[in-house]
């Protein structure tokens, strides 16, 4: 994220959602002590678009903060967009001092076929769902990548990363170039291992648990595996018969 940008944009939007009194008019003695936005309703709008967005990355959960919007129709984006503010720029502050300075892991950073499937679900807190969009989008752009429709998901990678010479209408997937070394069949046993392993632990019980919810943590987990994969199943060259 570009730290400085998004705290520009967030500062312009506190300023256009400033309560003040309105220009007063010529002749006319204003006592009901009305006040309004700094800036219009329509260019308050146009600039939410934008804050909305960054809200969705830096604090989780803002559409629920419990603010009244009574006097001003923008207050919970308003008050999101100060906290959010301030969590870009004491962040690296606060780790520091709170004793946890570990790297952070972005779910939008992940392999872009991992996070396209995933994060229109993500957003909206749906992350069980989510990470099931992100395996069929997965699964998608492999058989893609291979030409194949008529096999998915476990068997569709063990058999693209199989040692096996290809055969006609079944391609697969190289790793790295074939030079009878065991780094080559090991890399190649891994990728199907690890495709096995994320089918079997991830995707079967997230279809046959449809009532059980992931937290967002065990989400961003489960998503990191599978953007290992994505990555590669997408650096691999295609071998065909």
């Amino acid at each position: 994220m570009n730290t400085e940008w998004a705290i520009t944009e967030l500062e312009r939007f506190i300023g256009q959602t400033q309560m003040r009194r309105p220009d007063p008019v010529p002749g006319v003695v204003d006592l009901t002590g009305r006040m309004v936005t700094a800036a219009n309703h329509e260019d308050i709008t146009k600039q939410a678009h934008v804050v909305e967005q960054i809200l969705d990355r830096v604090l989780t959960g803002w559409r629920d903060l419990e603010v009244s919007n009574k006097s001003n129709r923008w207050n919970r984006h308003r008050a999101a967009a100060l906290r959010a503010k301030e969590a870009l720029l004491r962040d690296a502050e606060v780790r520091a001092n709170l004793g946890e300075d570990a790297p952070d892991l972005s779910a939008a950073e992940l392999h872009a076929w991992v996070w396209s499937g995933a994060k229109s679900l993500w957003h909206s807190g749906h992350y069980r769902e989510s990470v099931e969009g992100a395996i069929k989008k997965l699964n998608a752009e492999t058989q893609n990548k291979v030409g194949r429709r008529d096999v998915s998901e476990t068997d569709l990678f063990k058999q693209a990363f199989s040692l096996d010479e290809p055969k006609a209408g079944r391609s697969r997937l190289r790793r790295m170039t074939d030079d009878g070394s065991d780094t080559y069949r090991s890399v190649q046993r891994g990728a199907m291992a690890f495709a096995e392993g994320v089918f079997a632990g991830i995707r079967n019980p997230l279809s046959h648990e449809a009532d059980q919810e992931l937290s967002e943590q065990e989400a961003l987990e489960y998503l990191a595996a599978l953007s290992v994969l994505a990555r590669w199943v997408d650096g691999s060259s295609v071998e065909a018969a």
